[in-house]
């Protein structure tokens, strides 16, 4: 029976948005990973994720050159190269080998010169992501999620997805952190919140951001500078973002995280960007995906544009 697809000449193939495979050495280079860094009491629990992303994004696939009206013109600009690199293969067993594979990835990405986009996989995929940019640095993490992810350890873990935050105000090459989204109730003590605070870390709650967390984003994050974003699917409301473990009413609608980062885009160089918490199991008829793949397509637009600006 035909569908969404066969109308708008979507694509069968399964890189995101029908991109060309490929590695390091494109303008873009996407990739994924199932895990990290998993809790024992878990295990890798958002394993598919970037598969389920990929799929949300075929009904409009294989055809770049197509307006993208969240752009106000074509997904990608002519002489920008965009791939996908498919997913590294990980052992949930195997932590520090998972990281060192992620971290090299994202090397090879940066020495190309290229923007790593990482598809998760939980939280704590994208801390050798970060750990990579210590010799292209600083640079300025701006996370949009639910939680702070500040705990110094978990069940014994220190690289776990509870821990991100944490894990990156200890390099170096971090010279800012912006947290956008927090909302509800968390695994985050007060003790952790002291430690983001004590840092420097600027948390910009979701019930602050329309009253004024968008005019002072504009204010903390300085023209020039290199930006990683770390996107957690759980940013988003669950209405429109059930695929995740954790879902926490009021969350940040779709054009709000787009007005965020419209204003990244506008301010700074986004070098890095990671979607992750994605669970397939929790989607319903790949709503979720759907809406992750819209939001990352239009993530993609704007690194591009800056490519070529």
């Amino acid at each position: 029976m035909p569908g969404l697809r066969d109308m708008l000449g979507g694509s069968p193939l399964d890189t995101f948005l029908g991109l060309d495979r490929g590695g390091p050495g494109a303008d873009i280079v996407v990739f994924g990973a199932d895990c990290a860094t998993p809790y024992a009491s878990v295990g890798p629990y958002c394993a598919g994720g970037a598969a389920a992303i990929r799929a949300g994004s075929l009904d409009y696939a294989g055809a770049t050159d197509r307006v993208n009206f969240d752009l106000g013109g074509p997904i990608l600009p002519p002489g920008v190269r965009a791939v996908d690199a498919g997913d590294l293969t990980v052992d949930p067993a195997d932590h520090a080998g998972n990281r060192a594979a992620i971290r090299n990835m994202t090397i090879d990405i940066l020495v190309a010169a290229g923007v790593p986009v990482l598809l998760g996989g939980d939280d704590s995929v994208p801390i050798p992501m970060l750990e990579a940019f210590a010799g292209h640095g600083p640079v300025t993490i701006l996370q949009i999620d639910a939680h702070i992810d500040w705990r110094d350890e978990v069940q014994g873990e220190r690289w776990g997805l509870s821990s991100i935050m944490r894990r990156a105000s200890e390099m170096e090459h971090v010279e800012r952190i912006i947290q956008i989204g927090a909302r509800g109730v968390g695994s985050a003590g007060m003790d952790a919140l002291q430690a983001a605070r004590d840092w420097g870390a600027h948390l910009i709650p979701a019930q602050e951001l329309d009253d004024w967390g968008m005019a002072r984003l504009s204010e903390l994050v300085p023209r020039g500078t290199n930006v990683v974003v770390c996107f957690d699917c759980d940013a988003l409301d669950p209405a429109i973002m059930p695929a995740v473990i954790a879902p926490t009413a009021g969350g940040l609608s779709f054009q709000q995280v787009m007005a965020v980062l419209r204003i990244v885009a506008a301010r700074a160089r986004i070098v890095g960007f990671d979607m992750v918490e994605f669970m397939p199991e929790a989607d319903r008829d790949g709503f979720g995906a759907r809406t992750a793949a819209q939001m990352l397509t239009t993530v993609l637009g704007l690194i591009a544009r800056q490519r070529t600006a």
